[in-house]
């Protein structure tokens, strides 16, 4: 019950009020996709750092790995069903894509070799995630440069030819900041009702630590799929397919290493 609470709040009020707040703003696909898979991220995030306080540190790696193989399952079907695998021939997005399978082989190595976590690997979880972010940035500077310059001037043109931007955005940018609270503290409350499901089911029921972090895990990747089809269909990206494959790839690419890199070095400095 909270896990679907903590989707549907994530998918219909997170992400939605996020995609609003950086379409408003004019942000390029790139960027938007980054803001939408650090969304996505926050349901990984609330039952990681939920499982932790409630004694279950061992959910925490399963949670990530299953959430980050589902992740890219959803990536490829909707890629797929959308008939843009073609674009992933971009070299930019092939480097994206072999990253995202480096945030799924880690926690598999990490599982299959019992490493011994503590705060000076969670350091280097921190460390590989701003090298991994700096192969990102210069792989779409290096690989669609030409492309992101056009879709700049493109943007450049709408930013001027919109006359009342100081009243209307400024005016939605703080309401859709609001909202960003309000969801916050919704999201909070709900976290607070896991950790005593997840005692319950732990100590009550007997369940494995491992088992319920794979169901974790399968919960906490909903709202991605959402945003993997909303984003190649948005009035925004409808015209041009590479802007919604961008777009996408990026939440991807976000989401799974804020899994892996910052959500579990919480978890693990937590337990």
């Amino acid at each position: 019950m909270y896990i679907a609470l903590i989707v549907i709040i994530s998918k219909y009020m997170l992400v939605k009020i996020l995609r609003n707040l950086a379409e408003t703003l004019n942000l390029r696909p790139k960027t938007i996709g980054n803001i939408t898979g650090i969304a996505t991220s926050i349901p990984e995030f609330l039952t990681v750092v939920m499982s932790n306080l409630a004694g279950l540190a061992s959910t925490s790696i399963y949670n990530v790995l299953s959430s980050n193989i589902i992740n890219f399952i959803q990536y490829i079907l909707a890629i797929t069903l959308n008939k843009n695998i073609k674009i992933l021939k971009n070299k930019a997005l092939k480097i994206d894509i072999l990253i995202v399978l480096i945030t799924i082989l880690i926690p598999l190595y990490m599982i299959k070799s019992n490493i011994k976590t503590g705060i000076p690997f969670a350091l280097f979880l921190i460390i590989l995630f701003i090298f991994f972010y700096k192969i990102n940035s210069n792989a779409h500077k290096l690989y669609l440069k030409k492309y992101e310059t056009q879709i700049d001037e493109k943007q450049e043109k709408i930013y001027l030819e919109e006359v009342k931007w100081k009243k209307g955005k400024k005016h939605l940018i703080i309401k859709y900041t609001i909202y960003l609270i309000i969801v916050g503290i919704l999201l909070f409350i709900v976290g607070e009702g896991l950790s005593g499901t997840l005692k319950n089911l732990f100590n009550i029921f007997t369940v494995p630590e491992y088992i319920i972090g794979i169901i974790l895990g399968f919960g906490t990747s909903l709202p991605e799929l959402i945003t993997f089809f909303e984003s190649q269909k948005s009035e925004k990206n409808k015209n041009d397919k590479m802007l919604g494959v961008i777009e996408t790839t990026n939440n991807l690419l976000t989401s799974n290493m804020i899994n892996l890199f910052i959500i579990l070095s919480i978890g693990i400095i937590l337990k």
